[in-house]
């Protein structure tokens, strides 16, 4: 049987991985002066991490997360047909999102000590979910994300959603495209009275809405407004919402959030119904929407001041975004944008015959050497098949090696466009190829 790659993986190949390049590139030249560093964690972290940060009743938890084994633990579940019995450095899963894993790393580390600056990281990453594959939805796709941990301030907030545009602005959207969508969830004082209105409400409407919105009356009620289903979404369009049961505290937090980005001239919609899909957020949430792309959100985030206590920290603010690269790739192109980059110039290096392989050899590497993308034949090509691989790379220039150019310490530099020749110095071959290009 012919290999294949796992359903809803895609390789990146050429264009798309200098787009994923480039999405990394922009991400630092945004980031990076506001004070992030970047930061890579481990594709592979204890479920325990992840359950503590993105909650045991959220989908991602309970339904997509890939569960790892190795092949004597696997034997052993099976065996016993549970995994209750295997210690929790045994208990494995791949990461699904970025958050948890940096903030088990700040925690571990002790990254935010007592009086510390604040922690700021940004990664960009491969991530994991046993999803349904579809369009913009793979089960491993890859993110951006920022992570801002021992920041109370409103402020703070503010400054990631700023980022999170310039970033979407620098990789070329229109912003005019996009809708960000904002919204408070409320925090420990305020939204468990929240939540008890709304399982209430669901409850209350039970028979008319789906099975999934009644177990979720159960285990998380906000997860309701989510639902797919549009009689579920009709309903759900009466419940209670969260900006009319803030406290005082939340409710100053969320109008100066606002202040400050009508201050930086953000456009944004406030969706009272907006609740993203994980337990760790407090406070301020949002989500950029490319209406009209068919991929839905491409990117989203908000504050999470109580993650690092779940992770067996101490209380230490936290907010952040993530921005995924297949969907954001999808949405660019749908309004007739690109994030592929152009590929460097390519030289050809050829050989009149067998006899200058050497000295094609050792030019090839001295245009490398300066940085010169250089091809050259490696089959044994005449001269006439070596021109037409040199078209099909796209060559810009060739550089031809001959017996009596080199006789006279030269060699011939051929236009491909214009299909200009000329004779240049062997010597000078280098400088004349890079001043050409």
């Amino acid at each position: 049987m012919q290999a294949q790659k796992a359903e809803g993986t895609k390789d990146l190949i050429g264009s798309e991985m200098r787009a994923w390049q480039h999405m990394q590139e922009v991400a630092a030249s945004v980031f990076e002066p506001y004070g992030f560093e970047p930061i890579e964690t481990p594709a592979i972290e204890q479920v325990d991490v992840f359950v503590h940060g993105i909650g045991q009743s959220t989908d991602v938890v309970r339904k997509e997360m890939f569960r790892v084994f190795s092949g004597a633990n696997f034997a052993r579940v099976l065996e016993e047909g549970t995994d209750a019995k295997l210690k929790a450095k045994q208990r494995l899963a791949l990461r699904p999102e970025g958050t948890a894993g940096v903030v088990r790393s700040v925690v571990e580390n002790n990254l935010v000590p007592q009086g510390a600056a604040p922690f700021k990281a940004y990664y960009a990453e491969a991530m994991f979910r046993g999803e349904r594959p579809q369009k913009g939805r793979l089960r491993q796709f890859h993110q951006v994300g920022i992570e801002w941990l021992g920041a109370p301030d409103s402020a703070a907030d503010a400054e990631c959603i700023i980022m999170l545009m310039e970033f979407y602005k620098r990789l070329g959207f229109d912003l005019s495209k996009l809708r960000l969508l904002i919204n408070s969830m409320g925090d420990p004082a305020c939204r468990p009275a929240y939540r008890d209105q709304v399982r209430q409400f669901i409850l209350d409407h039970a028979d008319e809405m789906c099975d999934e919105c009644r177990e979720r009356a159960e285990i998380n009620p906000l997860r309701a407004f989510d639902c797919k289903n549009d009689h579920c979404r009709e309903i759900m369009a009466d419940a209670p919402l969260m900006r009319e049961h803030l406290c005082d505290e939340c409710r100053e937090h969320y109008e100066q959030v606002k202040r400050y980005l009508d201050a930086a001239g953000i456009q944004y919609v406030e969706d009272p119904t907006l609740v993203r899909g994980l337990d760790y957020y407090t406070r301020t949430v949002f989500e950029v929407e490319a209406p009209g792309a068919g991929v839905g959100s491409i990117g989203g985030g908000g504050r999470y001041d109580g993650l690092v206590e779940l992770e067996g920290g101490k209380h230490t603010p936290g907010v952040g975004f993530a921005v995924g690269f297949e969907r954001a790739l999808l949405a660019l192109e749908a309004f007739g944008g690109s994030m592929i980059t152009v590929a460097a110039p390519c030289v050809y290096v050829a050989n009149v015959s067998a006899d200058q392989r050497g000295d094609v050899f050792a030019v090839s590497n001295e245009l490398r050497a300066a940085g010169i993308h250089a091809e050259a034949d490696y089959q044994g090509r005449s001269l006439k098949a070596q021109f037409k691989q040199a078209d099909k790379l796209g060559a810009s220039l060739m550089v031809v090696v001959g017996a009596d150019e080199l006789a006279e310490g030269k060699v011939k530099l051929r236009d491909m466009a214009s299909h200009e020749e000329v004779l240049v110095s062997r010597d000078a071959v280098v400088a004349e190829v890079s001043s050409r290009l």
